[in-house]
């Protein structure tokens, strides 16, 4: 059975973009276009071997989900990538700090995404 990957985006273009991307690489992908959406799946028992969220959604953002998929049987040592159009350094130690494993800058490369991937998921 191939790795799962959950990727949480209010952003239907991203959910899609990100979603090819991944299916390319073999990964089966779960979406959720809220954190709140990611955290009911996370706590009926989805097991993904990845995630990627947004920083910036409606009612919980990025940094909030992280936090919360931290206490989420299983997550805790599952690798969680933020994604954003922010750079700022004080952001991404905030995410850090959350429970994030690394960050992507959108629009997202291609060739960045499959070496995290690769990095995380060696045996999908």
């Amino acid at each position: 059975m191939s790795a799962i990957a959950l990727i949480v985006d209010d952003s239907p273009t991203m959910l899609m973009s990100i979603g090819g991307m991944l299916t390319k690489m073999g990964l089966k992908v779960e979406q959720a276009a809220s954190g709140e959406e990611a955290l009911g799946k996370l706590r009926s028992g989805l097991k993904p071997r990845l995630m990627i969220t947004d920083l910036n959604m409606g009612k919980m953002n990025g940094i909030e989900l992280i936090r919360e998929a931290r206490k989420a049987p299983g997550m805790t040592f599952i690798p969680i990538l933020m994604l954003t159009t922010e750079s700022e350094q004080a952001k991404r130690q905030e995410a850090r700090l959350a429970g994030a494993t690394g960050w992507l800058v959108k629009p997202v490369n291609p060739a960045s995404l499959t070496k995290l991937v690769d990095q995380f998921i060696p045996d999908r």
